[in-house]
């Protein structure tokens, strides 16, 4: 099965799981540029679940939650190990035992190395291709949710939605020195 996944609908957590496990015995690899995978005797460190919760330039609020799978090479390459599907599945199950992920969670993947700025991407396509089973991995990106919203944000007539210049001040009249303008009664105080 190849899935093709839109960066403005990320895949969740239960169709990631799912699609590795169609997958159990294939070698997990993960392209995270043109023709550069990930050291095949990485490791997954740890997965993490994160609510997000966040007000947006136009004053919404938001939340969702992402689960980050976060992968570490080793300092030397272990050539003899790769880890299988199965493997990566056994320890999602361990990490379920002590935290229930949430299905409909964004799915995210954490990587970086010397060559490669660490950050989080993800899953774009998954692709299984011989006897790997291939995430090739996209870059996240920043969204206006107001846009999203087909609100403004900061352009054309409804720029005073989101993001918009702030309205002018209204400019204050200085006193006289001698204080005239500002007496009882006058209603400047």
């Amino acid at each position: 099965m190849k899935a093709i996944i839109n960066q403005l609908n990320p895949m969740s957590w239960q169709a990631f799981k799912s699609t590795l496990e169609e997958n159990p015995g294939l070698h997990l690899q993960f392209q995270y540029a043109a023709g550069k995978f990930v050291d095949r005797s990485f490791h997954i460190t740890e997965i993490k679940q994160a609510p997000i919760v966040s007000v947006d330039c136009g004053g919404v609020m938001n939340s969702w939650t992402e689960i980050i799978v976060q992968l570490w090479e080793p300092p030397v390459s272990e050539t003899e190990h790769s880890m299988l599907v199965s493997k990566a599945l056994k320890i999602v199950d361990l990490v379920e035992k002590s935290l229930p992920l949430k299905p409909d969670a964004v799915v995210k993947i954490e990587f970086g190395n010397s060559k490669f700025d660490m950050r989080q991407m993800y899953p774009a396509e998954l692709l299984p291709e011989g006897d790997s089973f291939i995430v090739n991995l996209a870059a996240d990106f920043t969204q206006c949710k107001a846009l999203m919203r087909d609100q403004s944000c900061g352009t054309g007539p409804a720029a005073a939605s989101c993001c918009g210049p702030a309205p002018e001040k209204e400019e204050l009249q200085a006193a006289s020195a001698d204080g005239a303008a500002c007496k009882p009664g006058s209603g400047c105080c």
